[in-house]
């Protein structure tokens, strides 16, 4: 099996504008995670995806690999799809979140060993949820999991609702899982799911991965027990450089 992974990185960020090219401790956050995702031996190549020169020059002056993508795309998963279209040779694709700069390699690869199994068309990984402000925080999406390890629902509200408890005593009660954002597809089901229109579900929770859930597509989960730092704001990253 043939694994490309994808880094889609952008300039332009609301909450943290050139965010990729940030300095932490002597290396940019873009460096720091396609350093983290070459370590993985699963992937045979890792590619940065960006709409912006200067991440796509800086990417080259460290020796990583880069292209060039359409500044018209809503989501990574759009820009994969754009980079695996040009690369057909592989046959899963994993995209690899770029304000994650500890990512762990392990994490790749257990994402990556989802697709041992034939049948699976999408995959990502859950951990447990821990304690009650992961569990209430809107950013922190929830997932749903059924008995073949399949994400059913995904949703900023803790789900499900434990009837008769107070909502502090939920935890006790139930195994809550979030949702790592990291994604594995079959090339040929990441082209399919970027032409499929914004579904009702995806409008309300602001989850993409809703419309592909929506539309009948499966996505396998793989548990971690291991933690991810994102940095959205520049708060996150004096938390991750302390």
């Amino acid at each position: 099996m043939n694994i490309l992974g994808i880094i889609p990185a952008r300039y332009t960020s609301t909450r943290f504008p050139g965010k990729p090219l940030v300095d932490i401790a002597g290396k940019s956050m873009i460096q720091r995670v396609y350093e983290q995702a070459k370590k993985c031996m699963h992937l045979a190549e890792v590619i940065v995806a960006t709409d912006d020169e200067r991440i796509y020059k800086h990417v080259h002056d460290f020796g990583g690999v880069a292209i060039i993508t359409s500044p018209d795309h809503q989501s990574g998963t759009d820009r994969c799809a754009e980079v695996a279209m040009k690369h057909p040779q592989y046959d899963v694709i994993i995209n690899i979140q770029g304000d994650e700069p500890f990512i762990d390699p392990e994490q790749i690869s257990k994402l990556a060993a989802c697709f041992n199994y034939e049948d699976t068309q999408i995959a990502t990984l859950i951990k447990k949820v821990m304690t009650q402000e992961e569990l209430f925080n809107s950013n922190s999406p929830k997932v749903v999991v059924n008995k073949l390890s399949e994400a059913v629902y995904f949703s900023r509200s803790p789900l499900p609702h434990i009837r008769g408890q107070e909502p502090q005593n939920w935890l006790s009660h139930f195994t809550y899982f979030k949702h790592i954002g990291i994604y594995g597809y079959r090339a040929d089901v990441l082209q399919q799911i970027t032409k499929l229109p914004v579904s009702s579900l995806e409008k309300a929770e602001s989850l993409e991965q809703l419309r592909w859930i929506e539309n009948g597509y499966h996505i396998k989960v793989a548990e971690t027990e291991l933690e991810t730092y994102a940095v959205d704001t520049p708060e996150d990253l004096k938390k991750i450089i302390k």
